[in-house]
């Protein structure tokens, strides 16, 4: 998979989320015209993937009752969003925790590995794991 889809409440806010924040860097930023803006980010080390900030405004992709349901969702959380693998998720937690990102969860210790959880700024929830060798 080369791209994958997050829908967020604001692009401009996202992208500086996803940028200063997390330290994604950031791929592509193009107005399509109509309302539509394409902006991509990757995460550190991973090139060949690119996350898709998705709006949730209507646009020419997206009517507003659509529009409407996806930013409701977004809104209130309820589009869990994946996996983040980190080398050390204590350490990756106390580093974006400096930064500003809201933790759900602490670091854990699963069955599975350490994780935590961490919200972005839409809403969007996340896994930050490290799995056990």
């Amino acid at each position: 998979m080369s791209h994958a889809t997050i829908w967020v409440l604001d692009q401009d806010e996202a992208k500086d989320f996803y940028t200063n924040k997390l330290g994604f860097e950031l791929k592509q930023d193009h107005d399509m015209g109509n309302g539509f803006r394409w902006i991509t980010v990757s995460p550190p080390g991973q090139p060949g993937l690119e996350i898709v900030l998705m709006s949730t405004k209507p646009s020419p992709m997206l009517d507003e009752e659509t529009a409407a349901t996806i930013r409701d969702l977004v809104a209130k959380g309820k589009m869990g969003a994946g996996v983040f693998n980190s080398a050390d998720c204590r350490k990756t937690y106390e580093d974006l925790s400096a930064r500003g990102v809201e933790f759900l969860k602490p670091p854990t210790d699963e069955f599975y590995g350490t994780e935590a959880l961490f919200k972005d700024n839409s809403g969007n929830w996340f896994s930050l794991t490290t799995e056990k060798s």
